[in-house]
């Protein structure tokens, strides 16, 4: 197998998915906009330092999800597709997803935001087979729980090899712009580091690795 590795937040977006969801929620008047903003920001700013707790982050966001069906979800989705993330759509993410694909590339999304929240935003990419935290659902409805392990920093390499079940990889690559997926694209034979934060900057540059530009 051949695999394309691509992050989502500030890879492929423009944007952080999930703090937009959150600004969203916010927006829209479904949360208390004064505590789901500070506690929001304060989440975005532990997982730029590299010090997020993605048990606690995602637990603040799967809350939400609790106290509505998964139609009013699906359907609040569609519209925050349409409000916000289609417009934050990278056209170099597009045309690089298809290089893979004419190449024949096995394509994964992998993500550490969540597959309520990515899941669709990938597809709309042509992205299928997608590796995110997962939201727990029990009798078709959300827990707010976590299930099986974070798809963050080392917790995405151990869901890659959850994911590949022992087939065997003979070459692969990694986009990403974030200091925490340095694991992720230590791991790939190609890493390409897109728009990446300073510290992820820094490390390309010491293992020479492939630096490119999707800002739009």
């Amino acid at each position: 197998m051949k695999l394309a590795l691509f992050d989502l937040d500030h890879t492929l977006l423009n944007t952080d998915s999930d703090h937009s969801w959150g600004e969203f929620l916010v927006s829209e008047g479904l949360v208390d906009p004064i505590y789901h903003r500070q506690m929001n920001d304060k989440f975005y700013e532990d997982y730029k330092a590299g010090q997020l707790d993605p048990i606690a982050y995602n637990e603040f966001v799967f809350d939400f999800l609790t106290k509505h069906d998964r139609k009013y979800l699906t359907d609040l989705h569609l519209l925050f597709m349409e409000k916000i993330i289609r417009a934050q759509m990278r056209s170099k993410g597009f045309s690089t997803i298809k290089k893979h694909q004419d190449a024949g590339h096995e394509i994964v999304g992998i993500t550490a935001t969540s597959d309520f929240i990515t899941t669709p935003i990938f597809h709309e990419f042509g992205i299928d087979q997608i590796i995110a935290t997962n939201a727990e659902v029990v009798a078709g409805a959300y827990t707010g729980k976590v299930a099986g392990v974070p798809c963050y920093q080392t917790g995405k390499l151990t869901r890659l090899q959850q994911w590949l079940a022992g087939r065997e990889v003979t070459e692969s690559w990694a986009y990403s712009d974030s200091i925490n997926d340095r694991f992720l694209l230590e791991y790939a034979t190609h890493a390409i580091a897109v728009n990446p934060d300073d510290r992820l900057r820094a490390l390309a540059q010491e293992n020479d690795w492939d630096i490119q530009d999707w800002q739009e």
